[in-house]
């Protein structure tokens, strides 16, 4: 049985990396509600061999009077417990510690000073340059426990119990600013936990191909299929479960890139041996986004349509399962868990409350770099493999304002120049996502010695491994000069072209 690390998810913005850093020393990991009981771990124990668990951070303080807390149960089992700054203080409180409202916050690189280096905190230096973002601090423990480490402004910033597999720290390990975090993890995976480090994707392959044979067996189902690297890989591995029952659907909405829809027809129809089906409904979509210009409800209209057109396919075929290339990321932003929703994906918070098809999503646990193994494992070509990602939406979500077959050209048109334009300059293999959006203002330019008044094009162009969080990238302005100028020279409605400074947090990748 796969050892694994149950992530207690309290609503810290990362938490997300706590699974991933966890996922890199190959062992599994997943991410669960704070209400956790020990009951639901022995259920989850029907599936793995849980060997540890990780209090996430969060925004409250434990003596907030709604905040979540932990059920006290399960600081007496016999497993690994790590809590990290909400999580360290919450282990604390609850074993009778002193917390309190700090005299000043702690925001940043930090100064941590290692008093004693065991346990989880084996093998680092007297010093280290730690991540901190708290204001309350623990400042007392129980004699049941000893400190490990304090900095100038927190007395307690590491424990661990003298006789139980209990830790705390209130730095963040899992964000990149803290040097030796991924050393911690080890500590707690390897020597707390016991954990092998065997979880290999060739394990989540036949386990995921297992889960759908078992969830549609002998019926029929449809896959949503974008050609992007998500659906590419759902669609093989379901077809390695469920084979002739598979039907591959591609929908041309009128809102992709440009060619698109004859490069998908053309790799799908002839590379892979799947019942492959394109379905006209550019209409449906234009229409159901008439007048429509808060994103959001964008959204939910396009997941909708999607649905109508899938469940239409369905019935002709007597399908009863709809497969979806939904990962992590998609689930996490949709308000999965204890996140606040940031956005709904058209596949998961889009989707309208009353299906006529039950849903099988065999990546909804996956982040996209690991998507990306598992399709190498499956051979999928590296057209698909290494292709940047697109929304499901597709440009509805780059049109700020209305969505309307003539926004929709232009904004290909801009989009197919920043593709060419960066493919051109070599710079595409170290990006995460290169685009164009459609600004709802006007300016005033010039243009053949005349006035005039037309669109701006914004650039959004960012560096990510997993799309959790972005920066932008540092494009050379040559670059740059030539996309601005490819741009208004060859789109006659479009006068202006600014680029996106802004890093994910705060902003998102994509504008809508």
């Amino acid at each position: 049985m796969t050892d694994c690390i149950l992530v207690l998810d309290f609503g810290g913005q990362y938490c997300h990396l706590i699974a991933r850093r966890i996922r890199e020393l190959n062992v599994y990991s997943e991410i669960v509600s704070p209400k956790t009981t020990p009951e639901d771990i022995e259920e989850c124990g029907k599936k793995y061999k849980v060997r540890g668990l990780i209090i996430s951070g969060g925004p409250q303080s434990v003596y907030d009077k709604d905040s979540l807390k932990l059920d006290k149960r399960i600081l007496d089992l016999d497993l690994g417990i790590l809590g990290l700054c909400y999580g360290h203080q919450l282990i604390a409180y609850m074993e009778g510690g002193l917390v309190r409202a700090g005299e000043q916050g702690e925001y940043g690189i930090t100064k941590a000073f290692i008093d004693k280096p065991v346990g989880i905190l084996a093998g680092l230096s007297k010093e280290e340059d730690v991540w901190m973002s708290h204001s309350d601090t623990v400042k007392e423990m129980p004699s049941t426990y000893e400190i490990l480490a304090h900095t100038d402004n927190t007395p307690v910033a590491a424990f661990q119990h003298r006789e139980k597999k209990i830790h705390g720290v209130q730095w963040h390990p899992e964000v990149v600013h803290t040097r030796h975090g991924r050393k911690i993890f080890e500590n707690f995976v390897r020597d707390v936990c016991k954990c092998a480090g065997n979880w290999v994707m060739e394990d989540f392959i036949e386990s995921s191909i297992e889960k759908i044979k078992k969830k549609v067996g002998k019926k029929k189902a449809i896959i949503a299929l974008s050609g992007g690297i998500d659906s590419s890989t759902a669609a093989v591995l379901a077809g390695k479960a469920i084979g002739k029952n598979l039907t591959a659907v591609f929908v041309d909405t009128g809102l992709m890139r440009k060619n698109e829809p004859a490069l998908i027809e053309e790799t799908f129809s002839g590379k892979f041996d799947l019942d492959f089906r394109m379905v006209d409904a550019r209409e449906r979509f234009f229409s159901a986004l008439r007048c429509i210009e808060d994103p959001e409800e964008k959204r939910k209209r396009i997941g909708e349509a999607f649905i109508r057109v899938f469940e239409g396919v369905a019935r002709e075929i007597n399908a009863e399962f709809l497969i979806q290339g939904t990962i992590y990321p998609d689930r996490i932003e949709s308000g999965s868990q204890h996140a606040f929703t940031i956005k709904s994906h058209h596949n998961v918070g889009g989707l309208p409350a009353k299906l006529g098809l039950r849903i099988v999503e065999p990546l909804e646990d996956l982040y996209k770099d690991e998507v990306r193994v598992v399709a190498r494992k499956l051979d999928l070509p590296p057209e698909i493999v290494d292709r940047h990602p697109f929304p499901g939406p597709g440009l509805a979500i780059r049109i700020i304002g209305e969505v309307t077959p003539e926004s929709a050209r232009i904004i290909r048109e801009a989009d197919s120049i920043v593709k060419e334009e960066i493919r051109e300059s070599g710079l595409a293999p170290g990006l995460w996502q290169f685009f164009a959006i459609l600004l709802p203002i006007k300016t005033v330019g010039v243009q053949g010695d005349a006035r005039t008044y037309r669109n701006t094009i914004a650039l959004r162009i960012v560096e990510s491994v997993d799309g959790m969080t972005a920066n932008f990238a540092r494009i050379p302005y040559d670059v740059l000069e030539r996309i601005s100028t490819r741009i208004t020279n060859e789109i006659p409605e479009v006068n202006r072209v600014v680029y996106d400074l802004t890093h994910k947090p705060p902003g998102t990748i994509e504008w809508e």
